[in-house]
């Protein structure tokens, strides 16, 4: 199982977003420890009742940066909402991360929950799941293929054709997050991994039940679809969780790697874990667990 990590690029009530170059230098620093991949949650605000709005960077902006600045780690959207971007032109941008990074980007792709982003930016946000089915069979084969001839109620890609295209062996994979059931067949007719979210062990079990069935409905391999799971830890003695936070893994070192190492035998493929508090003390900590975890499955 590879164990990666959520970047922090939103601002909260305490503190303004992170500066770029803070943002490049804990993936660098991540890079070096030895975590598989980093990935990033891709919004245009956050507005809750009765709280000022609060501002994100752009997310395929800082994704592309940091395929430059770095040599190995893989590159991820947790995940990319499918109506902020036109779909076509996303696959192309798709395509030409996947060349910029050399291979280690992958899509990840969702329909979007955050109503007040979509209201402001003017984006709509009824019918998204149908919107998103039509988005993904554009998306789908334009980065497998490089060609898609697709009309729908919603989206249009007459003839589209991505130049150059020149994919990684691998393309870029194509990761679907979503729990409902339409999603969840999607996720299985399309992706080569799908996320839950936020879950404990014995939710992932029941979600992953849910997905094996997705997959048996359309005539899916379940062997091919990879498992993974957004875990947030927080390690109590370096801070407090923030308030919003109801979810998580707490306890000591090894008892964080143990219960990553049931999440391994359970069939998750990648873990992202949104590690608090959100410094490089908190990074520092994580590191170790991941260090027990890799002794764990050595032995």
């Amino acid at each position: 199982m590879q164990v990666g990590i959520v970047l922090l690029t939103a601002e909260n009530q305490l503190q303004g977003c992170p500066r770029y170059t803070d943002i490049r230098d804990t993936v660098q620093k991540a890079e070096a420890l030895g975590f598989s991949s980093v990935w990033l949650f891709d919004h245009l605000m956050y507005r809750w009742p009765n709280a000022p709005t609060l501002g994100i960077w752009e997310c395929w902006t800082i994704m592309a940066a940091l395929a430059e600045s770095t040599n190995h780690i893989g590159i991820g959207s947790l995940v990319i909402c499918s109506q902020f971007r036109n779909p076509a032109l996303l696959a192309k941008m798709a395509i030409t991360l996947d060349e910029v990074s050399n291979g280690r980007f992958t899509l990840g792709l969702g329909a979007g929950w955050h109503e007040p982003e979509f209201t402001a930016y003017g984006v709509p946000f009824d019918k998204r799941v149908s919107r998103f089915n039509e988005a993904i069979q554009i998306i789908h084969p334009l980065i497998k293929n490089g060609f898609v001839n697709f009309s729908g109620d919603y989206y249009q890609a007459v003839n589209c054709e991505i130049l150059p295209y020149r994919p990684s062996s691998h393309g870029p994979a194509l990761l679907i997050g979503g729990k409902g059931h339409r999603m969840l067949r999607l996720a299985a007719r399309y992706a080569d991994t799908w996320n839950t979210g936020l879950v404990t062990l014995e939710s992932f079990e029941e979600s992953n039940k849910a997905i094996l069935d997705a997959c048996s409905s359309v005539g899916r391999d379940t062997t091919t679809l990879k498992a993974t799971i957004h875990l947030p830890v927080v390690f109590n003695d370096l801070g407090l969780p923030p308030p919003y936070l109801n979810e998580y893994l707490s306890g000591s070192d090894n008892e964080i790697a143990m219960s990553w190492a049931a999440f391994a035998r359970a069939g998750v493929s990648h873990l992202m874990v949104e590690y608090f508090p959100r410094n490089l003390k908190g990074l520092d900590r994580l590191a170790k667990v991941l260090d027990i975890f890799k002794n764990i499955n050595q032995s």
